[in-house]
């Protein structure tokens, strides 16, 4: 039973941790996507869409060449602190950012280009700055598909799996998340208790989308 408790709480706990970055970063990035042509738009695009893309596993081997001992970043991170982030739980925010990004990034790029720029024109027409713009109306007017974004990376921020197996293992007590507690119930043959785990999941995620919608028609 604590290992189940652990894993919810560990679970929710790395949702809502990569969902603040994914949220801001995400929409920054979405936003930049949407309004501004520059070399290497297209390919900045693809890349942040890869996750998307390529299965988990090669998600996670890459997150392991970059953040691992001998990785690009994590080589430097060890070096200075004596400290890895693999197989931690901070390795479990790192696989869910990476993979709950690219939605943000969709959501909020097809969001920030459905707006009428006129309106953005019209504010600073009437003495508004850029920044102050863009936090009085074109966030507000874009609202409902951030709201998307950030349920829709929450959700499956919630329910990652590969990649996370990949660079933060799957260690009771550690870095079990709930779907690796599934994965490890699986493999034991603990039907019963899958089935309750799954359940949980299923509705917690239903839950989140019915929010989103809620939250949408009422913005």
């Amino acid at each position: 039973m604590n290992d189940i408790i652990f894993s919810i709480q560990l679970s929710l706990m790395v949702a809502c941790v990569s969902t603040v970055f994914v949220a801001s970063f995400g929409s920054a990035l979405g936003f930049v996507l949407a309004r501004f042509k520059f070399p290497g738009r297209n390919l900045l695009d693809a890349l942040l869409t890869l996750p998307l893309i390529l299965p988990p596993t090669v998600v996670g081997f890459y997150l392991l060449g970059f953040f691992g001992k001998n990785g690009l970043v994590g080589k430097q991170i060890f070096e200075l602190t004596g400290w890895s982030p693999v197989f931690t739980w901070q390795a479990c925010v790192i696989s869910a950012i990476v993979i709950s990004l690219p939605l943000m990034v969709k959501t909020s790029k097809a969001a920030f280009e459905s707006l009428d720029t006129k309106l953005e024109d019209v504010s600073m027409t009437l003495g508004k700055s850029r920044l102050q713009t863009i936090f009085l109306v074109t966030l507000p007017l874009a609202a409902r598909g951030l709201i998307a974004g950030v349920a829709l990376s929450f959700a499956r921020a919630l329910g990652e799996f590969g990649a996370t197996l990949m660079i933060a293992g799957n260690i009771p007590g550690r870095t079990q998340t709930l779907p690796l507690l599934i994965f490890q119930a699986t493999q034991t043959g603990e039907t019963d208790l899958v089935l309750s785990l799954v359940l949980v999941l299923s509705l917690f995620s239903l839950l989140v989308a019915l929010l989103s919608n809620e939250w949408k028609v009422h913005w």
